[in-house]
């Protein structure tokens, strides 16, 4: 008998994001978008991950993204808040692609 509740979306693993505050003291997410993974077939190119930052206390500011290559030092996860917000800074205001 099929279940009457509706099946649950995939759920990120923990960790895959994290919450800190940036220099005027304002919340924000930073989650790492891992590409999606090559079909077998296809050659691994060590593609970059991108980190997307979203403004959590003012949803006035816009996301922002920074693309972070394989060889990156510190993994977001790991990386302090100091880092964080030096990712922040550097990372462009995400737009519409037209």
């Amino acid at each position: 008998m099929p279940s009457p509740l509706p099946p649950r979306p995939p759920r990120r693993p923990s960790g895959s994001e994290r919450v800190f505050a940036d220099d005027v003291g304002r919340l924000w997410s930073a989650a790492l978008h891992a590409p999606l993974p090559a079909p077998r077939h296809a050659a691994s190119r060590g593609e970059p991950a991108a980190l997307v930052f979203a403004c959590i206390s003012d949803a006035r500011q816009p996301q922002r993204a920074i693309a972070l290559d394989a060889a990156a030092e510190v993994a977001p996860a790991d990386a302090a808040d100091d880092a964080l917000r030096g990712w922040l800074r550097e990372a462009p205001a995400m737009g519409l692609l037209i």
